[in-house]
């Protein structure tokens, strides 16, 4: 069996890696980034010429690339060389309704789509320790559960094509609300004196604790931004979210609200800063 991996990104790069170290296959890469590319080619992969390529000679294939319109034109190249019985293991965070259109087309030719997003930030992409939700046909996810194992520690099964995509924009969108309203309460606390890890402390007694506070304490105390998870890549996921909701006709104010914040955070060029770089932003809405 022949692995491809395509999308050498911020995430793709350490889960590929982690393929490559533990799945037991050869595993193909390919990325426009040739740095990202001889990194892998270094740790053992072998190169991959283009999405073309790749799809012509592995039989699972990864993809793991940043928005909607990456993945089209990836499967643009895909679907025009894919054979029946290859699995295509779609990783990237999208809109579910083109995830499962494109899913469908693959069906077409025989083959079979999963999307398996992930949930955690880069340095759990490193460890291996990646939670992972999949949606799609549940004889295809037995056969490469083994190698989702090899990217991440979590992995659960949701049902049809598109559910993984939906649990994954349900899960940061509430991660931006807690985020918000830690934000919020911080902001407040400081200005009666309570420093963030008398703050962080005291909140740890009682019902209001939360992983959001405790991962990034150290990052908000320091107010270092180096980007984990983008801010960018959040305010992506918050839109696709608002496409889901709307398609319901529901009204979620929570969500309305983390609009507004990720949306005002952008606009001051915060996007390639980590997504708790937010802060700025709701202590310059308190101050105004």
């Amino acid at each position: 069996m022949k692995i491809g991996f395509i999308g050498l990104g911020l995430m793709g790069e350490p889960m590929s890696l982690n393929l490559v170290k533990k799945s037991g296959h050869k595993v193909r890469v390919f990325d426009f980034d040739q740095t990202k590319v001889k990194l892998l080619l270094d740790a053992g992969a072998e190169y991959g010429e283009s999405s073309l390529e790749i799809g012509k000679t592995c039989d699972i294939i990864f993809t793991m690339v940043p928005k909607s319109e990456h993945v089209k034109s990836v499967y643009d190249e895909l679907l025009k060389v894919i054979k029946p019985n290859q699995i295509l293991v779609e990783m990237s965070t999208i809109d579910p309704d083109v995830s499962i259109e494109l899913s469908k087309k693959v069906k077409e030719k025989g083959a079979v789509m999963l999307d398996c997003p992930v949930v955690k930030s880069r340095p759990a992409a490193i460890e291996g320790k990646l939670g992972i939700y999949v949606g799609g046909d549940k004889k295809a996810f037995e056969e490469i559960k083994s190698l989702l194992l090899c990217m991440g520690e979590n992995v659960i099964y949701l049902g049809e094509n598109g559910r993984g995509l939906v649990m994954k924009l349900c899960h940061n969108a509430l991660v931006a609300e807690i985020q918000n309203g830690v934000n919020e309460m911080l902001v407040l606390a400081e200005e009666f004196g309570i420093g963030i890890e008398d703050f962080a402390e005291a909140v740890s007694y009682g019902g209001a604790s939360n992983f959001y506070l405790t991962a990034k304490l150290k990052s908000l105390k320091e107010q270092n931004f180096a980007p984990a998870f983008s801010l960018e890549n959040m305010q992506k996921d918050i839109h696709c979210l608002l496409n889901l909701i709307q398609s319901k006709n529901i009204k979620l104010n929570g969500i309305e609200n983390v609009k507004e914040i990720y949306d005002l955070s952008a606009k001051e060029n915060l996007g390639k800063e980590d997504f708790s770089a937010t802060i700025k932003t709701v202590k310059k809405i308190a101050k105004s």
